[in-house]
């Protein structure tokens, strides 16, 4: 297995999170109430699952070994994805803070919820296409066998040193109560 393929599977799991959300912002754009519990787990699976972990293993292992190896042209899509990584963060800030907000009963935080949520889906979405499709593919065709293993093992300590023994379980757990409850 690849590391790159390891990093594809978790980015379905984040689109169908940003798909869950946006079923939530739905919800809170047409007045309803949202329940503030899914909320704060959602803001804690970018804040832990996404950042720390995904965004971790990519900025700490996979876009270092790509430097390394001197991919050529590597270092101009790397720039621009740490910067959405960067820029999704204050999305994600904003958006944990009006949950905080919301949960305290100021519905009015809805609309920071939203706004940010949209503006995050519509950073990760192309940021993911990107890359699946560019960078992954070069990290593919350029690093040998033994560097994605050495990744893959990396990958595995980033998880537990960082998320804990089966915390990448439970965020697989709770998009899939998420995913039966909004979407199914």
């Amino acid at each position: 297995m690849k590391a790159t393929e390891q990093l594809k599977d978790e980015h379905e799991g984040i689109k169908l999170m940003l798909r869950i959300l946006g079923m939530i912002c739905e919800k809170l754009h047409a007045g309803e109430a949202a329940d503030a519990g899914h909320l704060g787990r959602i803001m804690e699976f970018f804040t832990v699952f996404v950042d720390k972990c995904h965004h971790g293993k990519e900025e700490d292992l996979l876009f270092p070994a790509m430097v390394a190896a001197k991919i050529p042209g590597v270092e101009v899509p790397i720039d621009v994805l740490l910067l959405e990584h960067r820029r999704g963060r204050e999305y994600v800030k904003a958006a944990r803070e009006a949950v905080v907000r919301y949960s305290a009963g100021k519905r009015e935080a809805a609309s920071i919820i939203t706004g940010n949520a949209k503006a995050y889906s519509g950073l990760l979405l192309p940021h993911i296409d990107k890359e699946d499709n560019i960078l992954y593919p070069m990290a593919d065709a350029s690093l040998p066998e033994h560097t994605h293993e050495e990744l893959l093992e990396g990958f595995e300590r980033i998880e537990r040193e960082r998320i804990g023994e089966g915390a990448h379980e439970a965020f697989h757990a709770l998009m899939h109560k998420l995913k039966e409850f909004y979407l199914d």
